[in-house]
């Protein structure tokens, strides 16, 4: 099949002047380096397209793929990141990973919270500030937990973020608002361990591909796992995988929140115990990274003795399973 890859390559958006941590979200080179040559292995026909304005470009030219592997973040507003999944809908092309309407809501922290919390599974307590004169209609109990409402890669978390009392919050509440323009999520801080759980696979076929343990190093910033400690990952943090009862645990929160938010094909599921040493639902990633020298999603495949191209085989097989129509033509080709 000839398949098209959308992206945003973080080197691009540096030379324009973007900030290292703005511009954390995207891409690098190795990255779609080693999608090319993983979809080049499975026999597909790999074509770099781009952002979404390249590929607003091509289309309008008349060019067209069997499909397109979507990773592409998107650059502005709150959908930023159902943009490109939109727009392969309108052309009726079929693309890997989550749909418009998925992707659109899981960015926002909120609502994200507001539907797997319906749907039975554990997260913890939370409100919006959309504005200033929100902070002080804050009744959540202190400790809290502040982070801008739809970023990703850690954006916006430092040791500032956990908030012990009503100056703190309006601090750093006012920050963020100012600092990011749009609403920022504050929870219930939890204290217990930190976990992230791969997933590959569509609805009930989606398992847990390991349950990774996430542990700042004594030379962390901070306890928790904000930007600083995700860009120097080798220096401040260590990994492990675990598979005791908590992991199991954890591994039912992170597929309950995968299922009732109806994602696709393979991403990753935070989740964070609280002091009772019960796993809540801290958010997805739908479209999570795949640096296959940096990503948590790599890194759990590699933990599962998986190679990075048995890792997009697995993505690309829950793709294929979506859509036999293009199974049954690979085949027949």
């Amino acid at each position: 099949m000839r398949i098209g890859i959308t992206y945003d390559l973080r080197s691009d958006y540096l030379a324009m002047g973007m900030s290292e941590e703005d511009s954390a979200e995207f891409d690098a080179e190795v990255t779609i380096a080693g999608i090319v040559a993983a979809l080049a292995s499975l026999g597909h026909e790999p074509v770099r397209i781009g952002n979404v304005r390249a590929l607003t470009q091509r289309l309008v030219a008349g060019e067209r793929w069997d499909a397109v592997f979507n990773i592409c973040e998107g650059l502005h507003g709150i959908g930023r990141e159902a943009q490109v999944p939109g727009l392969l809908d309108a052309y009726g092309i079929p693309h890997v990973f989550s749909d418009a309407l998925t992707l659109a809501v899981s960015l926002d922290k909120g609502w994200t919270k507001r539907i797997v919390g319906a749907a039975g599974v554990p997260t913890p307590a939370f409100a919006v500030i959309e504005r200033p004169t929100d902070i002080a209609k804050i009744t959540l109990p202190f400790p809290l937990f502040a982070k801008p409402m739809a970023e990703g890669s850690g954006k916006g978390v430092d040791t500032r973020s956990r908030v012990n009392n009503p100056g703190e919050l309006r601090t750093v509440a006012n920050e963020l608002l100012a600092r990011f323009r749009q609403p920022v999520l504050v929870e219930t801080y939890l204290p217990g361990r930190e976990f992230t759980i791969g997933i590959v696979g569509t609805g009930d076929e989606a398992r847990s591909l390991g349950v990774m343990e996430i542990m700042p190093k004594d030379n962390a910033h901070t306890t928790d796992y904000g930007f600083e400690n995700k860009e120097r990952c080798d220096e401040f943090v260590g990994y492990r995988i675990i598979d005791d009862a908590v992991a199991c645990a954890a591994a039912e929160v992170a597929l309950g929140a995968w299922r009732a938010l109806r994602c696709r094909d393979g991403g990753r599921v935070d989740v964070r115990c609280d002091a009772k040493g019960d796993p809540q639902f801290i958010e997805v990633n739908p479209l999570a990274g795949l640096n296959p020298e940096h990503s948590d999603l790599c890194f759990i495949a590699r933990f599962a003795g998986l190679a990075y191209q048995d890792l997009i085989g697995l993505i690309m097989s829950s793709f294929l399973r979506r859509h036999p129509e293009l199974a049954s033509r690979r085949a027949a080709a």
